[in-house]
């Protein structure tokens, strides 16, 4: 067995588990990299068409490349995210095992190795390894709520992750059901449409696209914001807070926000919370979710306002944005406590829900779990 042992199993073939690989191949540590899709198969599979990364190109490139170098301030379209990582795997010629889907993980007893079972064009197949980094992500089983269950069978129903456009939806209005990231870039796309649009919204931040000329990302970036661990964070509930309101969509890319939205004619409501035959009810807080968006904005821009002041940094004053101005009366919101999908002749729902995580290939595993100090976001077991 010894002779077939790996170093490191790779689980996942996205950003995370690319770079991982590039820095395995650099160490010389034998590895493989299994894929139960394609690489970079979520970009592919769970994107509408108008989709673009929140961040700009420079910083979506993966270690050791320069795929993006001639637009190095773009926002580049999922299908090209694609692209460049499989020609990642190509230019560094990566051991990726694709459409080879991981059933089940294993520490064998007395022993410092996995055994990973796979499956591939219906045969199963096992390896061993050293070590087990997880990349497969933490966003891979789309989330829809039971009420979803309630909603009257003429109304088409979709997850954001199997949305594409607008002209793949029947005609008519659309109740999108969530207000994070992918709710409202669905909803900006479905009005920039001429669609007739309603969003049921949730507690949810914002953060301006840019401020005081710098991409909101390389401020965050500058001040640490995202080195910081689990246990660096005082407050609880921001390690549950929803992804804040941002869109690479646009030229340039504007800040995107519930009162932006309701000028294009979205109407804004509260949380879904019941369905009654063709009746759906919201609660009375999207004043509340409006409020919180706009101090989140307020708060973020202080923080960078105060770093600045801090290490005596040169950059220039506020630049204005309309579409990041607060609403300090939540006027945006369309006052709805109800809606009737027959009248209203809402034809779709779209449950913008997010996803969720399953990990259950790894529940002889869990045990040994680490993060490794240098890890960046994966999970090693050892």
């Amino acid at each position: 067995m010894t002779d077939q042992v790996l170093d490191v199993i790779v689980i996942g073939a996205g950003p995370a588990g690319l770079s991982a690989s590039y820095f395995l191949k650099t160490g010389g540590l034998k590895q493989l990299v299994f894929e139960r899709g394609t690489a970079g198969e979520s970009w592919t599979s769970q994107r509408w068409s108008s989709f673009r990364l929140n961040s700009p190109n420079r910083l979506n490139e993966l270690p050791g490349n320069n795929y993006f170098e001639k637009d190095t301030e773009g926002f580049c379209i999922s299908s090209d995210y694609v692209l460049s990582l499989r020609e990642y795997i190509d230019k560094f010629q990566l051991p990726v095992l694709e459409n080879e889907a991981v059933q089940y993980v294993e520490k064998l007893k007395g022993k410092k190795l996995f055994r990973v079972e796979t499956l591939t064009n219906n045969e199963s197949r096992e390896y061993y390894s050293r070590q087990l980094i997880v990349a497969s992500g933490s966003q891979s089983e789309r989330k829809v709520p039971g009420i979803s269950q309630n909603i009257p069978p003429h109304v088409h129903q979709v997850h954001a992750g199997e949305y594409h456009d607008a002209m793949n939806l029947p005609s008519g209005s659309v109740l999108v059901v969530g207000s994070a990231q992918s709710g409202c870039q669905i909803a900006d796309d479905l009005a920039d449409a001429g669609r007739n649009v309603y969003l049921s919204t949730s507690m949810v931040a914002r953060v301006p696209r840019g401020y005081r000329g710098r991409d909101i990302h390389d401020w965050l970036l500058e001040m640490g914001f995202f080195e910081r661990r689990k246990e660096e964070v005082t407050d609880p509930a921001q390690l549950h807070m929803k992804a804040p309101h941002l869109t690479g969509v646009g030229q340039p890319p504007k800040t995107i926000s519930l009162q932006s939205l309701a000028k294009k004619g979205v109407r804004i409501a509260g949380k879904l919370y019941e369905v009654k035959g063709e009746d759906v009810f919201f609660q009375s807080n999207a004043a509340d979710h409006v409020k919180f968006a706009n101090s989140f904005s307020a708060r973020v821009k202080n923080m960078i306002d105060d770093f600045i002041l801090k290490n005596d940094l040169a950059a220039p004053g506020n630049e204005y944005d309309e579409e990041d101005v607060p609403d300090l009366n939540a006027s945006c919101i369309a006052g709805i406590d109800s809606l009737n999908l027959k009248k209203e002749n809402v034809s779709t729902i779209i449950w913008a829900t997010g996803f969720g995580s399953d990990f259950e290939i790894l529940k002889a595993s869990r045990p040994g779990q680490r993060r490794h100090p240098n890890s960046k976001g994966w999970n090693i077991w050892d």
